[in-house]
């Protein structure tokens, strides 16, 4: 928007400010901070339209002051860009672009879920010797006999939670902290555990490295899952069961969905969707075929 700051229309700075807004809940607000432009025409000597050339110094001089102040109250606030977003940013469009939609698979369209995968850098979830595979179509290894998913089914998956801000969420498989960082994009109240405690320890440092404040990680058996946090809008799970653990379905919300691979470890999986009416019915829906590394249980 214009500001004058009492000057004729005529004979003003041209001052004016572009907002960017994120949608992103990372830290509860806005990620990414405000950019501001500041545009205002050359100062020439003598006077112009009866407004002294001091004038004009003085003008861009104290917007200049705004701006840098802004800035500065950004930084201390903690919003100031963290390296890993500004990264490989022309790669992340092209996944989005190329692997999300077409090809014979459901294009995903929820505009919440592009935008996070745009939005959180992929590679700095990946082992650095691995990187170089991270906005590939495909999953990639991440130590311990686990993987991070392809990027089409992270985002299958999330959009078909069907999660809008301020709903509550659980992830079972942290992994690598990938899809907590996706779904925290999203929501802020994501809740996350993970059985193998090396990962566990990296994904929780990566989260926190990168801003993801709000998410809230755990170390344990994930067949169980949180039901001190329960119940939830919500479930994801990472890792393939052999059927929908009984707990997951009596931490879900009437009208929840759980999102959850289902088959043996040396079969084609089917990747499900089970939604529970507000009388507690069941029902399940194929969403497609998958492959997925096995729910590890910690030993009885």
């Amino acid at each position: 928007m214009g500001a004058t700051a009492g000057l004729p229309s005529s004979s003003a700075p041209s001052v004016r400010t572009e907002v960017y807004p994120s949608t992103g809940s990372r830290c509860g607000h806005s990620l990414r901070g405000n950019r501001i432009f500041v545009l205002a025409p050359a100062v020439t000597a003598g006077k112009e339209n009866g407004i002294a050339a001091g004038s004009w110094i003085a003008a861009v001089i104290l917007v200049l002051a705004c701006c840098c102040a802004f800035d500065l109250s950004r930084a201390c606030a903690g919003e100031e860009e963290i390296a890993p977003f500004s990264e490989r940013v022309a790669q992340r469009r092209e996944m989005v672009e190329t692997q999300l939609k077409g090809w014979g698979r459901t294009t995903i369209t929820d505009r919440s879920v592009l935008d996070a995968m745009l939005r959180v850098p992929r590679h700095a979830f990946i082992p650095e010797a691995q990187r170089r595979l991270a906005y590939e179509d495909g999953p990639v290894p991440i130590g311990y006999g686990q993987t991070i998913s392809q990027p089409y089914i992270v985002a299958l998956m999330t959009q078909a939670l069907e999660l809008r801000s301020g709903m509550k969420v659980l992830e079972i498989g942290t992994g690598s902290g990938y899809q907590a960082a996706i779904l925290a994009e999203i929501t802020p109240h994501v809740y996350t555990i993970e059985i193998i405690r090396p990962l566990f320890e990296k994904a929780e440092q990566t989260l926190k490295t990168l801003g993801y404040n709000t998410v809230k990680t755990r170390l344990g058996d994930g067949y169980y899952g949180r039901a001190e946090f329960g119940p939830f809008d919500g479930i994801i799970v990472t890792c393939a069961a052999l059927h929908v653990p009984p707990p997951l379905l009596d931490q879900l919300k009437p009208g929840g969905r759980i999102v959850i691979p289902v088959g043996g470890p040396f079969e084609t999986q089917r990747l499900l969707m089970v939604t529970k009416d507000e009388g507690g019915r069941r029902t399940s829906t194929t969403l497609s075929l998958v492959r997925f590394v096995p729910l590890v249980r910690s030993a009885p």
